[in-house]
């Protein structure tokens, strides 16, 4: 559970550098980010795997980069749910879902456990 509030943390962090520096991705405040990352935890753990073995094909396709539209897609199935947050098409989602996914990963290295 704690590892899970802490990548929250750290999407939620993603999510707010997305805010700033995308045009068209819209944060009301902070608890709407915090729900944001709370939600977007949820989908990934849950619908995105789903989606991910849908488009496999198209995934295969492209080499992999349609995995972009599909971040982008669960951020923008995030934005849909909540009031306060809005993502204005799908080149913003993209790069919201980049800039999440590179803070995911700079989270995912300095978490890493060490007993392995």
């Amino acid at each position: 559970m704690a590892k899970f509030l802490i990548r929250a943390v750290i999407a939620a962090l993603g999510l707010w550098v997305a805010s700033r520096f995308v045009p068209g991705v819209h944060m009301d405040d902070t608890g709407t980010l915090v729900l944001a990352a709370l939600l977007l935890g949820i989908v990934n753990a849950i619908v995105r795997p789903v989606v991910v073995i849908l488009t496999l094909p198209l995934t295969l396709l492209t080499l992999g980069l349609f995995l972009l539209v599909v971040n982008a897609a669960m951020i923008g199935l995030v934005a849909w749910f909540l009031e306060g947050f809005r993502i204005d098409g799908l080149i913003p989602g993209v790069l919201a879902a980049v800039i999440t996914g590179l803070a995911s990963w700079i989270g995912g290295i300095a978490l890493r456990d060490d007993r392995r």
